[in-house]
């Protein structure tokens, strides 16, 4: 075989020589598909007056491509699977452009000499011709939005379309230098962008003392800042910007920046427009003040009218104290509409964050207005009523958003009973009752046990004081399946382990953490159920089907994703701690079983001993992953992936070698959505695809930049929409059978004692 040649000028990465080695497999087998089925695209043609020898127009190659995989769904792309070819310098433009294009009159030659496209193909049989070219084609289609949106960005700005610069904008929103910028700024930044490429490292983009005149922002690839006298300052990555205090100070730059790797990418803002957006911005933003400092601070938006007639103007709050942002709510809410009209997300956003800036104890108090000092008897009369029904309507949307929660807060409950004699036949949800009592189960250092039922935000001090007599020396630890413990102190923090909305069926942890009760820290040993199985639990599961299992593990999913509310990802992101009496109890579990169910995985894998049910298990955990992502429920189709992707499952070569081909090409197909460039941009692709409900991949949701962009992200996208209905409409054999294991797996989450198994099996 022939290998792709080294790039001129760098030294490739393993990862980079292993990915243009699998694009160059891809252009070989669709190139000898194009020779074989439609040799008469590669001809001379003739374009003003001009012949171009043996070359294909763009359109006839999107149309072929779009005929030969029915799985395209548009002409874009198909465009951007040919872009990974051009961006590879597989395929050539006849005139040397950089970009693809779907017209009759732009041309495309493969360098079939260069690449060795002609390699013998008579050696192979028909069907494992076919095989490789579908695994060539799932390969490009995966990298095609990445070559696509390479591709738009290096069009002149004025030459991009209007879809085009939505996809810019859309990207912006997850760059971490855009991140605080608001809507109308990042959709002015989408239009004047421009796309710049440096092929070396230790290239310098430009020196201290130069005049400033540009903005960047880094695409791909890292710099280094290096100032006089200090040398390397520091280094800046992926997502991160540079150069915009020369422009906004009108200063020479401060510092030198150099490419501290190959083929570094950067969004360029140039100076010119960089000012122009500064002036539209300050144009259209609004400063409340008071005694010389900004309270309240607008910015002018655009929306569509609820009609679809056309656009309307309107302020959105950008910063301000708590005080005039909640008084400039109350001043926007409006009464002329019924109550199950939608939550208007300015409002939602404050009243589910309030905590994080504005206490209970200052909320509450801020609501009560006082009246006017000028006017007539009747205009006060009038203002007064007016801003009650405001206020009662604004208390009622703060009601129906924390449910049964806001009985957790001891000072919003007295303000509400204050407020419903206020307003006599004022209505609420119905609250959560206070004594929701769970099961608690509590070991001694002997492995015996307690069980008691206390309230679900019981503390540690009333655990304890359940447990042992008051003043003595005992602490309550958390212990998992190694030994390693987190200790409680005797007050002060909450043990809050149980479900708000979900009663107990079957154990609320899985069984490497449990609670115990000890006088002295270190004098306990884990049971030994939390070390673990010994034995597979195969022969359990093998009658059922991967459907039955998948079906299953989404159903609980979904009891524990809509068992969570909406502020538990608030105290999480920002800290319980900084919550008295918060809870995160449902949050935490569904995290949790992420890791559950990665683990299942990996200990099946590793305790299941025959070679040839080995491989079984492997092609059937793959086929769960398909239907959980057919499902819709990709926390755990990333669970399930991230258990085969272990490296305890990963070394075993022997058993990978008898998984089916076919098998092995989907789990590379998914491989890659959990590829982490540009901020986990193949998962966003992929969630982009899907329509609401689905369950979200939650340890990514927590994991990113901005708390409140993370925050807007799952309120807006995920909890507003209705959960399927559980019940499935799949003849499952024995449902109550296959929901029992799915809900109390056994599994080994200690990673030394599964790669001690895994090498035992396979060394």
């Amino acid at each position: 075989t022939i290998s792709a040649p080294a790039k001129k000028n760098s030294p490739l990465t393993l990862v980079t020589y292993f990915l243009s080695d699998r694009i160059l497999k891809a252009a070989r087998v669709v190139y000898s598909a194009l020779k074989e089925r439609n040799p008469d695209l590669i001809r001379d043609r003739k374009h003003h007056l001009k012949t171009y020898r043996q070359c294909c127009s763009g359109k006839d190659l999107v149309d072929w491509l779009m005929k030969l995989n029915k799985c395209l769904q548009s002409r874009s792309q198909a465009v951007g699977m040919w872009q990974v070819l051009v961006d590879e310098g597989i395929i050539v433009h006849v005139k040397q452009e950089l970009n693809f294009h779907d017209k009759d009159t732009q041309f495309y030659r493969f360098l079939d000499s260069e690449f060795g496209l002609n390699h013998l193909t008579n050696e192979k049989d028909k069907d494992q011709l076919d095989e490789e070219l579908q695994e060539g084609l799932s390969l490009l289609l995966q990298m095609g939005p990445d070559a696509l949106l390479t591709m738009i960005l290096r069009k002149c700005p004025s030459q991009r379309s209007a879809e085009d610069l939505e996809v810019i904008y859309e990207e912006l929103l997850h760059v971490k230098a855009a991140a605080h910028l608001s809507t109308s700024v990042r959709k002015e930044l989408a239009a004047v962008l421009v796309f710049e490429s440096h092929a070396k490292a230790g290239t310098v983009l430009f020196s201290q003392g130069d005049k400033g005149t540009s903005w960047y922002i880094i695409w791909k690839g890292s710099v280094n800042v290096i100032t006089h006298g200090k040398g390397l300052v520091t280094t800046l990555h992926e997502g991160e910007d540079f150069g915009q205090l020369a422009l906004v100070n009108d200063a020479p730059r401060a510092a030198t920046i150099i490419l501290r790797e190959d083929n570094c990418h950067f969004l360029r803002v140039d100076k010119q427009d960089f000012i122009r957006i500064l002036k539209d911005v300050e144009a259209n933003t609004v400063r409340l003040e008071e005694h010389g400092k900004a309270v309240l601070v607008l910015e002018k938006a655009e929306s569509t009218n609820q009609g679809g007639t056309g656009n309307i103007s309107k302020y959105t709050v950008m910063s301000g104290t708590p005080e005039k942002i909640l008084e400039h709510l109350l001043e926007t809410v409006k009464l002329d509409t019924n109550g199950n009209d939608a939550i208007d997300p300015c409002v939602s956003d404050f009243l589910l964050t309030h905590r994080v800036f504005m206490p209970s104890s200052q909320l509450c108090p801020c609501t009560y207005h006082a009246e006017p000092s000028e006017g007539s008897e009747l205009e006060k009369a009038a203002y007064a009523l007016n801003t009650k029904q405001k206020t009662v309507k604004l208390i009622g949307q703060w009601v129906a958003l924390f449910s049964q929660m806001i009985k957790d807060d001891p000072i919003a409950v007295d303000f509400l009973e204050i407020v419903s004699i206020l307003c006599f036949n004022a209505k609420m949800s119905s609250p959560m009752s206070l004594c929701f009592l769970v099961l608690y189960e509590i070991f001694r250092p002997d492995h015996s046990s307690v069980t008691l039922m206390l309230p679900v935000n019981t503390s540690v001090q009333e655990v304890m004081s359940s447990l042992v007599n008051p003043g003595g020396d005992h602490v309550l630890v958390k212990m998992n399946s190694m030994g390693g413990g987190w200790l409680f102190m005797s007050s002060g923090s909450n043990l809050k382990i149980q479900l708000y909305r979900i009663c107990n069926k079957g154990s609320a942890w899985p069984i490497h953490r449990l609670y115990w009760l000890c006088s002295i820290y270190g004098d306990t040993m884990p049971l030994k159920e939390q070390q673990g199985p010994d034995q597979s639990t195969m022969d359990t599961w093998e009658q059922m089907c991967p459907k039955e299992i998948a079906s299953q593990l989404t159903n609980y999913d979904w009891e524990l994703f809509t068992a969570m509310h909406e502020v538990e990802l608030v105290y999480y992101i920002f800290g319980r701690h900084k919550f008295p009496g918060a809870t995160t109890a449902n949050l935490e579990r569904f995290v949790h079983r992420f890791n559950e169910v990665q683990y299942w995985v990996v200990t099946e894998v590793c305790l299941c001993t025959d070679l040839v049910k080995r491989a079984i298990l492997l092609k059937k955990f793959i086929k769960i992953a398909v239907v959980l992502k057919e499902q819709k429920n990709l926390n755990s189709f990333f669970a399930v992936m991230f258990g085969l992707s272990n490296s305890a499952v990963q070394r075993l070569y022997k058993t990978w070698e008898r998984v089916p081909s076919k098998t092995k090409r989907v789990y590379c197909a998914y491989e890659r959505l959990m590829d982490p460039s540009r901020n986990h941009r193949a998962y966003r692709l992929a969630v982009a695809k899907l329509s609401p409900p689905y369950i979200p991949f939650m340890p990514l949701l927590l994991k990113g930049n901005n708390a409140f962009l993370r925050f807007h992200f799952f309120f807006n996208t995920y909890l507003p929409v209705s959960c399927p209905d559980s019940e499935q409409s799949l003849p499952l054999r024995n449902p109550s059978n296959i929901r029992h294991y799915v809900q109390n797996f056994e599994v080994i989450d200690n990673q030394h004692k599964l790669t001690q198994l895994s090498r035992a099996m396979e060394r």
